[in-house]
């Protein structure tokens, strides 16, 4: 191979200065979490395939043309992870935390794999940030769930972003619809792949994108029509709770998720800047999932946040970031003495909680300050044999060129002065 080395077709990854932002959204994003009693579990980045054809649903696009799965030493079946939630489960029961308090709460982020076709806001390799609460079915749970997300969007800066809701209903509920749909769909002049899609989950029609479907589903009964009272019940107090804390939302019938353990509250995020690719996250509760893969029949709620499209949602919106990583002083050290001692006084500062960066090699005076304006340094100072010999630095504020003679063992008190 010849030439320089490319990361692959479709993968998001983030270098300084945008990796401070993409940091800055994980950190937001996990507080509100953190102030509601989540706790982090780091999962594996792939699983049997099994797991995820049982758990997500063999009717959906990410099982049927989206995942990476390929045969390990071991001739075992293994898929990179194409969601969160499935893996999640799968720890639950494997590790018996569903045999403690209830709800088990956690949250996780990292990379996860779809074989798309890359576009803006869609990749192969993308990052969410996700929380599931699992063992209770409780309208308030699912209202906290879906104030994680919005608190997390507000904090970050996010305004043009609306929430639409709805339910998926019980099972009772969904059979009934189920019956009537099925009755629609087979009324319909559909091709055989589309006509054998809607067998395994009729739903999946209603989230076809092509126009001709759209138009012959405009008509079709939906599944709202079709709840019982507990399930309208349930839903009308997910809904009173949402508005008791004046988080607004939209009710949208037509709205399918794309993985097929969802039941009952179902919900998205959808950005106005993004364009076709609009969802800046999404989840619901997936009652039955647990019991699908070996485990308690009990019921649970999610999201999956997707990093990429918010950080592009940020950037539609024009939102400014505080300078990550803000360096407070820069020190160049001139001679060999010097940077001897440079290197005990930059460590003592750096454990103090000082952002210190400096100058190495054999840089002259001239380059180690075009380095020390190029750090972004708030101060800078000179070390070299006169400094040594008085104790004393000249500390220099960058932004005005204004220097103030400080002594070196006052440095530290000095700079927490000036930082306040």
């Amino acid at each position: 191979m010849t030439g320089k080395f490319q990361a692959p077709k479709g993968v998001s990854e983030y270098f300084p200065p945008r990796s401070s932002h993409f940091d800055f959204v994980l950190r937001t994003l996990t507080a509100p979490a953190l102030a509601a009693g989540y706790e982090l579990i780091e999962l594996p980045i792939f699983e049997d395939t099994e797991l995820f054809t049982r758990g997500v649903g063999e009717s959906t696009d990410v099982v049927s043309k989206e995942m990476y799965t390929f045969e390990d030493r071991g001739g075992r079946s293994i898929t990179l992870r194409p969601e969160g939630t499935a893996g999640v489960m799968r720890a639950v029961i494997e590790h018996n935390l569903d045999r403690g308090q209830l709800p088990v709460k956690l949250f996780y982020r990292g990379p996860f794999f779809r074989a798309e076709r890359p576009q803006a806001g869609r990749y192969r390799q993308f990052y969410q940030f996700g929380i599931e609460a699992i063992g209770l079915n409780d309208p308030q749970l699912d209202a906290e769930v879906i104030a994680i997300a919005f608190e997390g969007y507000r904090r970050i800066g996010l305004k043009n972003f609306s929430l639409h809701l709805t339910s998926l209903g019980d099972s009772e509920s969904r059979a009934s619809h189920r019956s009537r749909l099925m009755e629609y769909i087979d009324s319909l002049d559909l091709d055989e792949e589309t006509r054998n899609r809607a067998k395994k989950n009729p739903l999946r029609l209603f989230d076809d994108k092509r126009p001709e479907i759209q138009k012959l589903m405009a008509q079709a009964p939906l599944l709202l029509d079709f709840l019982n009272d507990e399930s309208k019940n349930n839903f009308g107090e997910v809904q009173d709770a949402l508005s008791s804390i004046d988080i607004p939302f939209e009710i949208n019938p037509r709205m399918v998720r794309g993985l097929d353990y969802y039941t009952g509250t179902t919900f998205e995020f959808v950005h106005s800047g993004l364009g076709a690719q609009s969802g800046i996250g999404g989840g619901g509760r997936y009652d039955g999932l647990m019991s699908t893969l070996g485990g308690q029949d009990l019921s649970g709620i999610g999201f999956g946040l997707g990093i990429d499209r918010i950080l592009l949602a940020m950037e539609a919106e024009k939102i400014e970031l505080p300078i990550a990583n803000y360096t407070d002083l820069f020190v160049i050290a001139l001679g060999e003495p010097a940077r001897k001692r440079a290197f005990v006084m930059i460590q003592e500062l750096r454990n103090q909680g000082f952002v210190v960066e400096q100058s190495y090699g054999d840089r002259g005076l001239k380059g180690a300050m075009k380095a020390a304006d190029k750090s972004g340094a708030r101060f800078s100072i000179v070390l070299g044999d006169a400094e040594l010999s008085t104790g004393s630095v000249e500390l220099k504020e960058m932004a005005t060129g204004q220097a103030l003679s400080v002594t070196l063992s006052a440095l530290a008190k000095t700079l927490a002065e000036k930082s306040r």
